[in-house]
């Protein structure tokens, strides 16, 4: 992934976290997981942040019954 996504990523996510708070809304962040879903070998650990708090990597996550993988 390039740099630029993940900057463009992050900056997305600020600002998901903002209208959260700007809503009234909470997001359980414990229940959120950096995953990278692509051909291409990633070198770089995956580090993004919601609300001030670390996003965890992982290598697959579960979504509707679905367990969805990195590979």
């Amino acid at each position: 992934m390039k740099n630029s996504d993940v900057e463009k990523l992050q900056l997305d996510m600020g600002r998901l976290g903002e209208w959260a708070v700007e809503n009234w809304t909470k997001i359980n962040s414990g229940k959120s997981k950096a995953v990278s879903i692509t051909r291409a070998w990633v070198k770089d650990l995956l580090n993004y942040s919601l609300l001030d708090q670390e996003i965890p990597e992982a290598s697959s996550f579960k979504y509707l019954e679905i367990i969805l993988s990195s590979d």
